[in-house]
C-alpha cells in the first residue's frame, strides 16, 4: 500500500477531513483516505460521521434507516431531485424517468463511436500534436449525447455549462464555500429553473420524439410528470448526464497514462475497456463521497449513529479499502470481483451507469489506438475546485501524430 505521509499519520478524523476539502491536495486525496480507513465509521468533530470501509459503506447505502436528504436548509430547493428523495416518492419518480430514459439509451454505441471520432479529427487537426482530453472530448462528448437524448438545443451549453459547474460546486460541504459563492449557487438555481421552464414550454408547443417530450406528455403507463417535478429531474439529467462522465473519462485517460502497460494492452485489446473502466471507477472515482441522514439509530462497525445524524459515504476510501480489494492502491485493469462503489448501490444507484460506462469505453479505447506515443504534459494537471465530483480542469495531452483508425471507419 502507499506510505501515508508522516505529516498526515496522527490527524484526526476532523483535521483529515478538512485535508481532503483543501484544493491543494486534490491531486492525491488517497493517502488521507488511507488514514482513515483505520476506522470503518468515525465522528468528527461537529458530529458528522464518516463511513469509509467498503462494507459499512454497502451496508449503509442499502438500509431503509437512512434518508438521501442531505442538504444543508440555507441550501434546500423547494421541490428535491430524485437523487435527495425517499421511498415512495423517489421510487415513484426514478419508475417514471427509468420508462422514459433506458429504451433511449439501449443501440447508442455506434453513435457515441461516431461522435469520438469526429471530436479527436476535428480537435487535432486544429492544434496537431496536442489535444486537451477534457475540453476537447471528455466534455463535449457526454454534453452532445445528453442533449441530443433530452432535447436541448446543443448551441445553448455555453449557458448550462456554466451553471453547471457553479451548481455543482454547492455539492461541497458548505464550510468550503464563500458567501459569493453560496450568493452564486443560489443565482444560478433560479437562471437554470428559468431556462428549463422556457425550454419545457417549447417542447410543449412542438411535436418531438425525445426524453423531455415523452416526460412532459406521459408517453409511458405513468402518465405526465407534474410541472414542478419535471423541471428538477430535467435539471439533474441534464446536469449529472455529463458531469461526472467528465470526470471519468479524464481520470481513466491520467491511469492509462501513468500506466504504459495498460495503455498498450487497450490498444491492442478493445475488449478490455470494459473491465478497465470498472476499474478506474474504483481507482479513481469521479464522484468520491455523497452524503446521507439517519432515520432511527443504527448500530455499525462497533458504533451506534443515532437518529438524526448526517453520513458522509466516502466512496473513495471504500474502493482502496484491502479488506475488500487485494492491493487496492495498484491500478490494475483486469482485476477481478470489482464490486466497486464507482456508481454508489442501493435504491440511488446511479441512473445513467450504462450511458457513462459506453462513452468511457469508447473513448478511451479511441485515445489508445489513436493517438501515436501519447505522454502528459504536465503531471499532476490542475484539478477542479471540487473535492466531491473531483476530475482534472484540464488534461494537456502530448503525441506525435493522429493515427488512422484500425478499424477502417
Amino acid at each position: 500500500m502507499t506510505t501515508v505521509a508522516p505529516a498526515l499519520q496522527q490527524r484526526s478524523a476532523t483535521d483529515l477531513f478538512a485535508h481532503l476539502l483543501r484544493h491543494e491536495n486534490r491531486a492525491d486525496p488517497y493517502p488521507a483516505y488511507e488514514e482513515l480507513l483505520r476506522q470503518p465509521v468515525v465522528q468528527m468533530d461537529d458530529g458528522t460521521w464518516l463511513a469509509t470501509g467498503h462494507r459499512e459503506i454497502g451496508l449503509l447505502l442499502r438500509d431503509p434507516r437512512i434518508s438521501a436528504d442531505r442538504l444543508n436548509p440555507q441550501q434546500q430547493p423547494i421541490r428535491k431531485s430524485l437523487l435527495m428523495e425517499d421511498p415512495p416518492r423517489h421510487d415513484q419518480l426514478r419508475h417514471v424517468v427509468t420508462q422514459q430514459f433506458i429504451p433511449r439509451i439501449m443501440g447508442m454505441r455506434d453513435h457515441i463511436d461516431a461522435l469520438v471520432t469526429a471530436l479527436l479529427d476535428a480537435h487535432t487537426s486544429e492544434r496537431p500534436g496536442q489535444l486537451d482530453v477534457v475540453g476537447d472530448l471528455a466534455y463535449p462528448l457526454p454534453v452532445t449525447v445528453i442533449c441530443e437524448l433530452l432535447g436541448v438545443p446543443r448551441e445553448d451549453e455555453p449557458l448550462f455549462g456554466a451553471l453547471a459547474r457553479r451548481l455543482t460546486r454547492g455539492l461541497d460541504p458548505v464550510s468550503t464555500q464563500s458567501e459569493q459563492e453560496i450568493h452564486e449557487l443560489q443565482q444560478a438555481r433560479t437562471e437554470l429553473a428559468e431556462y428549463l421552464e422556457g425550454l419545457i414550454a417549447r417542447h410543449d408547443a412542438d411535436d418531438r420524439d425525445d426524453l423531455l417530450a415523452g416526460l412532459l406528455h406521459g408517453r409511458s403507463p405513468d402518465g405526465p410528470m407534474d410541472p414542478i417535478d419535471l423541471r428538477v429531474t430535467l435539471g439533474l439529467l441534464l446536469i449529472a448526464g455529463h458531469e461526472t462522465t467528465v470526470n471519468l473519462i479524464a481520470n481513466g485517460t491520467l491511469a492509462l497514462l501513468r500506466h504504459p502497460d495498460a495503455l498498450a494492452r487497450l490498444r491492442t485489446d478493445p475488449d478490455l475497456a470494459t473491465p478497465l473502466v470498472e476499474e478506474v471507477l474504483r481507482y479513481d472515482p469521479p464522484v468520491q463521497m455523497s452524503g446521507r441522514s439517519t432515520l432511527a439509530d443504527i448500530d455499525i462497525a462497533g458504533t451506534t449513529i443515532p437518529k438524526g445524524a448526517r453520513i458522509r459515504l466516502l466512496l473513495a476510501s471504500g474502493n482502496r479499502d484491502p479488506r475488500r480489494f487485494p492491493d487496492p492502491d495498484r491500478f490494475l485493469p483486469g482485476r477481478a470481483d470489482n464490486a466497486h462503489l464507482g456508481f454508489g448501490g442501493g435504491i440511488h444507484y446511479c441512473i445513467g451507469a450504462t450511458l457513462a460506462r459506453a462513452e468511457a469505453q469508447i473513448a478511451l479505447t479511441a485515445l489508445a489506438r489513436r493517438l501515436d506515443s501519447p505522454r502528459l504534459v504536465s503531471d499532476p494537471p490542475p484539478y477542479r475546485e471540487n473535492a466531491i465530483l473531483r476530475g482534472p480542469e484540464r488534461l494537456p495531452v502530448a503525441f506525435d501524430r493522429l493515427l488512422p483508425d484500425p478499424r477502417g471507419v
